[in-house]
């Protein structure tokens, strides 16, 4: 008895990895003074098409935009957001509060008097949910890195 000859493409039991339509560019290297503020700016570019929920969400079962700081280099204020549009996405009846295509997410930070003087990395995490006006891709956190010069 001959058995039948299954063949698979190559990849076509592997399942294909969400695409990442959110890019974060690289941070210039922020220059601060031991027990000075500065601004740290992250800009985001989100591909057409799509969008990400603002950091404040209008309906409370969406995923909001958010970036956390690891708070041992520096002391980091809570991150601010642009202003958000309201967009009508097809799977919404109401406006929903997203960001869309390149926007800037800054944050305040403080380098103790005690810091240490030199280079450093700061490291953060960036959570968010992309969608387009049909589907929601898989929620993301995205790991962020901003070169740090602290000088007397």
């Amino acid at each position: 008895m001959k058995l039948p000859l299954l063949v698979f493409a190559a990849g076509a039991v592997l399942a294909q990895a969400p695409p990442n339509v959110v890019k974060v560019e690289p941070a210039a290297t922020v220059t601060i003074k031991t027990g000075a503020t500065a601004d740290i700016a992250m800009t985001l570019n989100v591909d057409a098409g799509y969008h990400v929920n603002s950091n404040a969400p209008n309906d409370p079962y969406l995923i909001p935009l958010s970036l956390t700081w690891d708070n041992s280099l520096l002391q980091a204020e809570a991150p601010s957001f642009p202003t958000p549009k309201l967009e009508t996405i097809g799977f919404s009846s109401k406006p929903l509060s997203v960001f869309t295509g390149q926007f800037q997410i800054v944050t305040r930070v403080k380098a103790p008097r005690a810091a240490k003087v030199g280079t450093a990395t700061l490291a953060g995490k960036l959570h968010y949910q992309a969608c387009n006006d049909r589907t929601c891709l898989p929620p993301r956190a995205t790991e962020v890195r901003v070169p740090i010069e602290v000088i007397k």
